[in-house]
C-alpha cells in the first residue's frame, strides 16, 4: 500500500498539466469530439509546455521523466475532460527510436519531437497486406 508521501510525490506534475488543461475547458473538447476532429490547439499547448517531451531525455531536449510521471500527466489530461488518446503516440512512440534507433537517429530527431517541431506516431494497417 502506497504512504501519503507516494501518494503525493507527484503533485507539481498534476497542478501544472491541471493549470494547463484549464485553459481548454470542456465544452472545447465536446466541440473537437463532435466535429471528429482533433484537439490540435490542445496538444499544441501539451507540446509548448513541455508534457509530451516527458519522456525524452533531456540529453535530448526532453524532461527525462519515468513512466510514472507520464502515465499521471495522461491521468490529468483525462480528469480535466480531455482525451490523452488524441497526444499520448507522441508521449510514448519515440520510445521506439530510444530503444532501437542509432545515436544519429536519436540526435537528428528527438529534439525536434520534443520541441513540437516534428511530430512523431506509428501508423498500422489492419486486415491483409
Amino acid at each position: 500500500m502506497q504512504d501519503n508521501q507516494d501518494n503525493n510525490a507527484y503533485q507539481d506534475i498534476r497542478d501544472a498539466v491541471r493549470t494547463l488543461c484549464a485553459e481548454f475547458p470542456a465544452a472545447y473538447h465536446r466541440e473537437i469530439d463532435a466535429q471528429r476532429g482533433y484537439p490540435a490547439a490542445f496538444v499544441d499547448a501539451l507540446t509548448r509546455a513541455g508534457w509530451l517531451a516527458a519522456l525524452i531525455p533531456q540529453e535530448y531536449g526532453g524532461s527525462g521523466l519515468g513512466l510514472a510521471e507520464a502515465s499521471v500527466i495522461m491521468e490529468e489530461i483525462n480528469r480535466a475532460g480531455g482525451n490523452s488518446g488524441a497526444c499520448h503516440g507522441q508521449m510514448y512512440n519515440m520510445g521506439t527510436l530510444l530503444r532501437h534507433g542509432s545515436e544519429e537517429q536519436k540526435r537528428r530527431y528527438l529534439p525536434s519531437i520534443a520541441s513540437g517541431a516534428r511530430a512523431w506516431c506509428v501508423s498500422t494497417k489492419t486486415g491483409t497486406w
